[in-house]
């Protein structure tokens, strides 16, 4: 039973790569410009003056590129780890272990575009922190995603006896 937990916990965070890249594909425009109200600081008070803020549209594009695919290739890694992961329970749990190795490798993913992309650049960099209308739906939705993907990682992580 628990290779089966394992293998529906790393289909969520398929699900939740393929389903926030689509939001972020669909609402292109808005995820542009919370990118841009990021890198611009201009949603903290005197952000704009500060020498970390940039209007520069490629950078933005770069930060809302790196968001999409990077839950792209979660979503596509985590997907065919899943399918591996539900195809090797049934051999045995080496085949089992060796198939989780690309859907971690998805989780993994996420954690560095969650975890760098507004952790360290966001909120470091460009002191997102300091802003009350983004504080919580940017970074706290990204420490939620990232520790609830973190700690599916780990489970999945524990070795099958």
């Amino acid at each position: 039973m628990l290779p089966k937990t394992k293998t529906l916990l790393i289909v969520t965070v398929a699900l939740w790569g393929f389903v926030g890249a689509y939001q972020n594909i669909a609402n292109w425009s808005g995820t542009i410009g919370a990118v841009q109200a990021a890198t611009s600081m201009v949603a903290i008070e005197d952000g704009a003056s500060n020498p970390h803020a940039t209007s520069n549209p490629l950078i933005a594009w770069m930060g809302a590129l790196f968001i999409v695919l990077s839950k792209l290739a979660t979503g596509i890694l985590c997907a065919i780890g899943a399918v591996r992961m539900w195809r090797a329970q049934a051999n045995d749990m080496s085949a089992f272990a060796s198939a989780k190795e690309i859907a971690l490798t998805g989780c993994a993913i996420a954690m560095i575009m969650l975890f760098g992309g507004f952790i360290v650049i966001a909120e470091g960099w460009f002191e997102l922190w300091r802003s009350d209308s983004m504080r919580g739906p940017v970074l706290e939705s990204a420490f939620r995603y990232a520790g609830m993907i973190a700690l599916i990682g780990i489970f999945v992580a524990t070795k099958d006896e």
